[in-house]
Order: C-alpha cells, then sequence, then structure tokens
C-alpha cells in the first residue's frame, strides 16, 4: 500500500503543476480509484504465489547454486589415484618394438 501512496502523492503534484487550468476533480478521482485496483492486482498475485523482495532481501548476496561452475572451481579434488593418474586421460604411447 506504501508504493501507491508515494506514487499517488507524485502524480497530484505533477498533475497540479502541468493542469493547473483544467479540472482536478477527475484526474485525482482517477488516482483514488487506483488504489482498490492495485490492491486486488496485488492479492491476485500473491494467490499465484508472487512473493516481492523487499531492499533487506536485495541487498543480501545470494549462495551460488550447487551446480556452478564458480563453486565447483572452489572445491577441493580428490588426491588422484592409480586409475586417475594424475588428471591425464591420455593412455602412453605403445612403444615400437625395432626390428
Amino acid at each position: 500500500m506504501r508504493e501507491w501512496v508515494i506514487y499517488a502523492a507524485i502524480m497530484c503534484v505533477v498533475f497540479l503543476l502541468f493542469f493547473r487550468g483544467g479540472s482536478l476533480i477527475g484526474i485525482i478521482g482517477g488516482l483514488l480509484a487506483s488504489g482498490p485496483l492495485y490492491l486486488a492486482f496485488g492479492y491476485a498475485l500473491a494467490k499465484f504465489g508472487y512473493q516481492r523482495k523487499t531492499l533487506a532481501d536485495l541487498r543480501t548476496p545470494r549462495a551460488a547454486p550447487s551446480g556452478s561452475s564458480a563453486s565447483s572451481a572452489t572445491e577441493s579434488r580428490p588426491a588422484p589415484t592409480r586409475r586417475t593418474s594424475g588428471g591425464t586421460n591420455r593412455r602412453p604411447a605403445p612403444s615400437r618394438k625395432r626390428r
């Protein structure tokens, strides 16, 4: 509701500055009618599971997903074994016998 009040206040000031000669009753009535529409739209979005992020949520850093390349680069690898041979995937070339 706070966002709509701020929006309505700013728009009232803008309309007062730019539309001095005309009738402001219709403009202000439209702004007041937009309040219940704003609340109804927010209620419908909340029913579908939408949650607006607060400023505190935007300021806190998120943890990186577990499958990202940034997290896998910082994880330590297990020690090489006889089967892994230290990380190289190529087999040694067979030696040719000379006759």
